[in-house]
């Protein structure tokens, strides 16, 4: 019978196994698990059962900090701002705020990523994240001048701003885990951020109209976009391939940091609707 096993498990090892029942689970990891199916064998030893071995493959890393964070995401993708976005009815001011504010965040955001080239131990991994330095300053803060430049706003202009206090809150707890963690602790504070953005652009790309509006538009289809999204996801990929042998403790670390980067997140939403200082 494909997949069945007759093992002794010592008493010290197992889990309650006179209460067991069909599809107890015997081991679990962050990748996989063994189920029973708990039946006495006549003629073996006392605790000799026939057992249903079954490997499952469990939540990845970055399917568990999604889950985790998923009511916080659902209240950004509700906050008024996000959705005065979509439906063009943002005050602008209220949009010029924000993108002032989130230009002095992503220099903060891009030595976190500048953190993960100093900690790194392998050449390559040191190489993904030196590329993600380059994508930020050389990529995603484009859109930013554009507006920028649309506004009459000079870099210089945008220097003399002071980042409000919910902005250097969020930035010091983003470098604050990058120094006291590892690579892994790195990509978590740092894909809250990635991810969430992803997921505002294309939930709002599909509002008939709104990645055509003339003036959000433009934002709209940056963060929707195929660069964007696939930036985003290997972000993913490397959160899961960084954690693939986490700890329990560790993954538990890992989520804790994600989920308050993703409230973070949520924060800088209400500090931009209300502009604060």
């Amino acid at each position: 019978m494909d997949g069945l096993r007759v093992g002794y498990i010592p008493r010290p090892l197992k889990p309650d196994l006179d209460h067991a029942s069909v599809g107890s689970i015997l081991f679990s990891s962050n990748r996989w698990r063994m189920t029973m199916e708990r039946m006495p064998l006549p003629g073996y030893p006392a605790g000799a059962f026939l057992i249903l071995k079954r490997e499952e493959t469990m939540m990845t890393t970055s399917q568990r900090l999604h889950e985790a964070a998923r009511p916080i995401w659902d209240a950004c993708l509700s906050h008024p701002f996000v959705t005065g976005i979509g439906d063009g009815t943002l005050p602008v001011e209220k949009f010029q705020y924000f993108m002032l504010q989130d230009y002095l965040y992503l220099f903060d955001y891009a030595r976190v990523f500048a953190l993960g080239v100093v900690k790194a131990r392998d050449p390559e991994l040191m190489r993904t994240f030196a590329k993600n330095v380059d994508a930020i300053l050389g990529g995603e803060m484009n859109i930013h001048r554009t507006y920028m430049a649309r506004l009459g706003i000079s870099e210089e202009q945008v220097f003399a701003v002071k980042p409000a206090l919910d902005n250097l809150s969020y930035t010091h707890y983003m470098l604050a885990a990058a120094e006291s963690g590892g690579p892994m602790e790195i990509v978590a504070a740092i894909l809250a951020c990635s991810w969430s953005y992803a997921e505002i652009g294309q939930v709002l790309a599909k509002i008939p109209g709104a990645a055509d509006h003339p003036f959000y538009g433009e934002w709209i289809r940056g963060y929707a976009s195929d660069d964007y999204a696939a930036t985003n996801q290997d972000l993913i990929d490397l959160m899961d391939e960084l954690s693939k042998d986490a700890s329990p403790a560790q993954l538990t670390c890992l989520e804790e940091i994600f989920v308050n980067c993703s409230r973070y997140e949520l924060g800088f939403w209400d500090m931009a609707w209300e502009q604060r200082d």
